[in-house]
């Protein structure tokens, strides 16, 4: 049980043997975007468990690099002390420039709560469209899910949250695409991630963002 949770933290951020299953709650894409294409994408799992973050992040790696977007983890770019002190939006809007300055121009964002959790998240599961619509503001909303193990204790069901940010160089920085997924009753952590993983990337394919853009 304990392992199982802890892999489920990467989908945050970081999803099924038996009865368990995946579930589209609710998807969001910026109605002004026909289809969005990144260069190079920072990937982000939000979690406490740094194993599970860099496994979570290099299978998102290997997803997107097959498809020639140069893609980097943030395990690779965030040293400890930045993942263990809190941030302020201040703070991660220097972020965001620096990550410009290095010709990032996306970042993919993961989070789960479980189920007890999913009253915070009304909000953006309510008013998808007008929530958290910066990387910096939904980062430091969720950026405790870091600290509080206590977030995966006792739920068998998990929402995720995955949201595309544009950081592009003369455009806003905006939220592009949202994706909420209900996780029920995981048992097989493994197969939950490489299942979910599938999930997200078909359905950024459908909306074309990242994947099935038509340019690589």
């Amino acid at each position: 049980m304990k392992n199982t949770r802890s892999t489920l933290l990467a989908i945050a951020s970081l999803a099924i043997l038996g009865c368990s299953s995946l579930k589209l709650e609710s998807e969001y894409k910026d109605p002004d975007r026909v289809l969005f294409h990144a260069n190079k994408l920072l990937v982000v799992g939000i979690t406490p468990d740094m194993a599970v973050r860099e496994d979570f992040e290099t299978r998102l790696r290997e997803v997107f690099s097959g498809e020639g977007i140069e893609t980097v983890r943030s395990i690779d770019l965030f040293d400890v002390a930045f993942t263990q002190t809190p941030q302020t939006e201040e703070e991660l809007d220097r972020v965001e420039q620096q990550l410009l300055d290095k010709d990032f121009d996306a970042i993919l964002l993961t989070k789960v709560v479980g189920t007890e959790r999913h009253t915070n998240l009304a909000q953006s599961l309510g008013e998808i469209g007008a929530a958290y619509e910066r990387f910096s503001r939904d980062y430091v909303v969720h950026q405790d899910i870091y600290f509080d193990k206590a977030y995966y204790e006792a739920p068998t069901d998990y929402y995720t949250e995955t949201s595309l940010y544009c950081i592009c160089v003369g455009k806003e920085r905006s939220l592009v695409w949202r994706n909420n997924i209900l996780i029920s009753n995981p048992r097989n952590p493994e197969k939950a991630i490489r299942d979910y993983i599938r999930m997200i990337s078909n359905r950024m394919e459908h909306n074309q963002v990242l994947l099935g853009t038509d340019i690589f």
